[in-house]
């Protein structure tokens, strides 16, 4: 990495942390509480009722059984450890128009690790492509969270394939208490099903998925060469053909398809998020489903 690039780096996190602060404080730390966080407390035992304890707490089905007053006795929620597991293989450079999917997913990331950085909690990052990059171990302080951005957009991966089950498989083995898993990639990798089903079963998982349009959607352009940046596979195709084009959507809606229906599967909540869209109208919905179902 030369100097300049180094210098363009640390302008785009200075450009990229004034932004996620704004709407992490304005915006998306209440919602995260909310989201995340529940009422601050968790039940633990029930006990006889004594003088001076609140009536609310008082458990009329135990009361009934018991014939005498019983009351919920609750311990303090502990905090959440946030775990943003970011592709950065060599898909996620790729942007059509405004941002690439990997400076969308640093965006993503910041915003996330502001609003549990403003709500008390800690957060970790790991970056991944064909294997896991670095694991940095949840923590607090905006200077980790700068780091966390920092990381995001400056990692070359020396082999840039992707690997989600490498990544689950490391989250499964690293992280043993349950924590709140933010999974950042475009999703195009095989063999889907077991890590990310075992994944949603110790952790609670959140998938947000990159994407970028001109992946979704052949455009009419003539002859063009494609290539794949993960593998250097190179094909010419004439993209006026309209077969060719029709394949291309049937292929992309069924990838679609399939890898919602998994999430589904396995309780996964998740989104597609466009580099050239806005992606606030659709993180505040995936907030406020969450909140709903807490409060349920």
């Amino acid at each position: 990495m030369t100097p300049d690039s180094i210098e363009e780096i640390m302008r785009r996190v200075h450009l990229l942390e004034i932004k996620a602060r704004r709407l992490a404080r304005e915006t998306f730390s209440g919602e995260y509480q909310s989201s995340f966080k529940g009422s601050g407390l968790d039940f633990e035992d029930y006990r006889e009722y004594q003088h001076g304890d609140e009536t609310r707490f008082i458990d009329w089905n135990v009361t009934a059984r018991k014939d005498h007053p019983y009351i919920r006795t609750f311990r303090e929620e502990r905090e959440l450890s946030v775990i943003l597991a970011v592709d950065v293989s060599g898909s996620s450079l790729y942007g059509s128009k405004q941002l690439s999917k990997r400076e969308l997913a640093a965006e993503l990331a910041a915003i996330i690790a502001f609003s549990a950085n403003f709500n008390g909690d800690k957060t970790g990052l790991l970056l991944f492509a064909n294997e896991p990059l670095l694991y940095l171990p949840p923590t607090k302080g905006n200077k980790h969270v700068l780091r966390i951005i920092r990381e995001i957009l400056a990692a070359e991966p020396d082999d840039p394939r992707t690997s989600i089950t490498a990544a689950c498989d490391f989250l499964l083995h690293t992280v043993k208490r349950k924590a709140l898993v933010f999974m950042i990639s475009d999703f195009f990798a095989h063999d889907l099903q077991r890590p990310l089903g075992a994944l949603a079963s110790k952790h609670d998982a959140i998938a947000l998925r990159v994407i970028d349009p001109a992946e979704q959607k052949l455009p009419r352009i003539g002859t063009v060469t494609l290539n794949d940046p993960e593998t250097g596979w190179q094909t010419t195709v004439n993209t006026n053909n309209s077969q060719l084009r029709m394949g291309f959507d049937k292929l992309t809606r069924r990838h679609k398809e399939g890898i919602t229906s998994l999430f589904k599967k396995h309780g996964i909540d998740h989104l597609s998020l466009s580099t050239t869209g806005d992606y606030l109208p659709p993180l505040h919905r995936l907030f406020r489903l969450r909140t709903r179902r807490r409060n349920s």
